[in-house]
């Protein structure tokens, strides 16, 4: 069952691509960069996870909402996309432990959305004409309007957006008893990234984005952790410092996603703005170290050069994108220090990619022999 809502939406792509539809959430004017989304469920996590900072999100199935929302189905305290688009949204929901349907949910985190989109086609333009800045407007029909407000959104290429939504202050997670402490260093971290080590025995804290090494080295450590985020990792030179600096320390060494592209960075391997980015949970990536296959969890645009990979003596590529042959893995020669693009922690998605959680601990547990 769709909205009750009656009120008209605009959205304007920046190559002049023009759609009306139907407003859904917040009433207002939103703009970023347009990404979709092929996951058929896993919407709430989808929307919480702070590596959407700064995109306005098309789901791609046919009906979002349909279950509803959970409190506890999130990656972080409150809604990070920009703005969604949708086909078909439900304000009824058939799950009995939801709290609330999704157009309260987004009316409460103040998200403008639209939905009566084709949004097959809208993804088709897309995977065309490559990502661009868009925006979602219930406040303006007029096209010159809509275009005067487009030319305000910053472009994600060049865009620093992990200081903004770092925690301020540090914080903890897991037993302080735990035999093993890793240090996070987070640019945008899931939830239930951090989940994951703690299941595995860790006790975990927690660093802003700018935390420099003299202050992550009074933890004690016995690894590090390199979060996923939004932005451009080449804007982020601070970053690759605080990266460069904790390789110095010869502690095991995992990140993900951003924190991917940070380690290739320290390496002197430059990164790129993809067309359209790999975002979903049904992605297929081959381990060529195994030579075994999984389905990945992915939310990512910018990716990891890889003819500067294949020229470099310090690093090696582990994993590839077995639909467009993209580098989805690397490792450090020689050394105990790793990371993947896309998302081990699966939330939403399969589990096949949380051995790399245990390679980690496993790193870590060699080192305190």
């Amino acid at each position: 069952m769709a909205s009750t809502q009656n009120t008209p939406a605009w959205l304007l792509l920046k190559d002049g691509t023009i759609f009306k539809g139907i407003s859904f959430g917040a009433k207002g004017t939103t703009g970023g960069e347009i990404c979709f989304n092929t996951g058929m469920t896993g919407y709430q996590e989808v929307f919480t996870d702070p590596s959407y900072t700064g995109q306005v999100l098309i789901m791609n199935n046919a009906y979002v909402g349909n279950y509803g929302v959970k409190n506890e189905d999130v990656e972080s305290d409150s809604v990070k996309i920009s703005g969604l688009i949708c086909k078909n949204i439900s304000d009824r929901f058939s799950r009995m432990n939801a709290n609330d349907n999704l157009e309260n949910y987004l009316v409460n985190n103040n998200i403008v959305a639209i939905h009566d989109v084709d949004t097959r086609a809208l993804v088709q333009h897309i995977r065309s004409k490559g990502a661009m800045n868009c925006i979602i407007s219930t406040e303006f029909s007029d096209e010159a309007a809509l275009k005067e407000a487009l030319a305000k959104v910053p472009d994600m290429d060049g865009l620093e957006l992990s200081s903004e939504i770092s925690t301020k202050e540090p914080y903890t997670a897991g037993s302080p008893d735990a035999a093993i402490r890793i240090a996070v260093m987070d640019f945008g971290v899931k939830k239930h990234i951090i989940q994951c080590m703690v299941d595995r025995g860790a006790y975990i804290k927690v660093f802003p984005a700018k935390t420099g090494i003299d202050e992550l080295k009074k933890f004690e450590a016995h690894g590090y952790f390199i979060s996923n985020g939004p932005g451009d990792p080449a804007s982020m030179d601070y970053a690759v410092k605080t990266v460069k600096d904790i390789l110095a320390t010869n502690k095991p060494f995992f990140g993900i996603c951003l924190g991917h592209q940070l380690l290739a960075r320290a390496n002197d391997i430059p990164t790129f703005k993809m067309h359209h980015g790999h975002r979903g949970l049904n992605h297929p990536v081959k381990n060529i170290i195994t030579g075994k296959s999984e389905i990945t969890t992915q939310n990512h645009g910018f990716g990891v050069d890889p003819e500067a990979v294949k020229n470099s003596d310090k690093v090696e590529v582990t994993h590839v994108n077995l639909n467009d042959g993209s580098i989805e893995g690397i490792r450090m020669k020689g050394r105990a220090a790793f990371s993947v693009q896309y998302h081990p922690e699966s939330t939403p998605g399969p589990f096949d990619s949380r051995y790399l959680f245990d390679d980690f601990i496993g790193n870590i547990k060699k080192e305190m022999l």
